[in-house]
């Protein structure tokens, strides 16, 4: 006897529950829970007490489902998350397919962070801050202490900016860029000036730059070593700030609320904050014209070496290649940069390991008069853009979907109550 032929698949077929459930792998119970996580959409059935779910909208989730396993198997037990972002492979980086270093070292920040977001370039780009948004986040910073690290300030000025934006939660594209053209200047008019100028106008870079350095009159390849370095830093992929921010948008967080969990992740000594262990490093080398004492220090104490290595790179960081080229042409950099080789070539003795991005950062930094946590600043300014962009990308994916599910290990239930 033949089998028989499967029914046509139609926009009309309907499936129980215990239908979905079977072509689930699931229990029944837990496709009520796809439809309270907003996974799955139910119709209640006429005259009965069950539901009916759409056959086609089970069979895409049940697909989604099975190449979420494989790709987690695949990858180690590590989460994969689709994105058209950012890609890394064979020590390079590209944004939306295009390399990333020629990207930016040929584009401005605002340029680059615009193909981000859209794919499109818009040359000449430049990004305003409102007023209103700027004074009532520069009031919520003044009231900080002294001391405060820079994502706090940050993390204040985005919460503030956020009470003055009444639509921020339209989470529609044409809103959400709205606010990250918006939002970034903002963080930046928010900052303290390090001097007595503040600018407010022209290129972000030279905005910046009068909060990062007491010097009044930066020259012209400073200001294009600054910006570059923030362009270099957009993205890169699923870092750990940047999945905090999916996260976020995944529960349909506003753009500010994701930004504002990016900066809660990226002050880890192990994400953004690197490039002010590589800063100080970097000055003691030049404080004692040698590494070798330095270095030994360090390991004796038991530290990672900071500024050097980067996991997703087995050779050269494409990020720090590209910012020492242009530290070559300010001969104020001559003295840091020296010192970074020999930082490089000490180690080579115990670990052959290439500069990174935060080395690169710290030559930038402490050549140009800023302080240790300047490299952090930098990056975390630089990386909201990225982050807007990964929160758009969620926005348009099925909502709460980053929710992985926990390893139980703890004691068997059912436990006796403590006494």
């Amino acid at each position: 006897m033949r089998d028989q032929e499967p029914a046509p698949r139609d926009a009309e077929r309907r499936l129980s529950t215990k239908e979905a459930a079977e072509l689930l792998g699931v229990k029944p119970e837990t496709v009520y829970a796809y439809v309270s996580r907003g996974q799955l959409s139910s119709r209640r059935v006429t005259g009965g007490r069950g539901s009916s779910f759409d056959a086609r909208e089970v069979e895409a989730l049940a697909r989604r489902n099975r190449r979420e396993a494989a790709g987690s198997s695949a990858s180690g037990g590590e989460l994969s998350v689709r994105t058209g972002i950012t890609l890394i492979e064979s020590d390079r980086y590209y944004y939306r397919g295009v390399d990333a270093v020629d990207l930016a070292t040929r584009h401005s920040y605002e340029e680059v962070a615009e193909w981000l977001w859209t794919g499109r370039m818009r040359p000449g780009t430049t990004f305003t801050a409102p007023a209103a948004s700027v004074a009532v986040a520069r009031r919520a910073v003044d009231t900080l202490p002294e001391h405060a690290a820079p994502t706090d300030l940050l993390r204040v000025a985005t919460s503030a900016a956020a009470t003055a934006d009444p639509l921020r939660y339209d989470l529609s594209e044409d809103a959400v860029l709205g606010t990250a053209r918006t939002l970034i200047p903002t963080l930046v008019a928010a900052l303290p000036p390090a001097g007595r100028d503040r600018r407010d106008e022209g290129p972000l870079a030279h905005r910046l730059w009068t909060r990062l350095s007491p010097r009044k009159d930066p020259d012209e390849a400073s200001l294009r070593a600054l910006d570059t370095a923030l362009a270099l830093l957009v993205d890169h992929d699923l870092a750990a700030s940047t999945l905090a921010v999916r996260v976020a948008a995944s529960a349909r967080a506003h753009a500010y609320a994701a930004v504002s969990a990016g900066l809660g992740v990226i002050e880890g000594p192990l994400h953004g904050a690197a490039s002010g262990l590589a800063h100080r490093l970097l000055v003691d080398v030049l404080d004692q014209g040698d590494a070798a004492p330095v270095i030994a220090d360090e390991l004796r104490a038991g530290r990672r070496i900071p500024g050097l290595g980067h996991r997703l790179y087995p050779g050269e960081d494409p990020r720090a290649r590209a910012l020492f080229a242009l530290l070559e042409q300010i001969p104020r950099a001559e003295p840091a940069l020296l010192a970074a080789r020999d930082i490089v070539e000490t180690t080579a003795r115990h670990a052959p390991l290439h500069a990174n991005v935060d080395l690169a950062l710290a030559v930038l930094t402490s050549s140009c008069g800023m302080p240790p946590t300047a490299g952090e600043t930098i990056f975390a300014v630089a990386r909201t853009a990225g982050w807007i962009a990964h929160a758009l990308e969620e926005y348009g994916e099925r909502p709460l979907r980053m929710r992985p599910s926990g390893l139980y290990a703890g004691p068997k239930p059912p436990q006796p109550l403590p006494e």
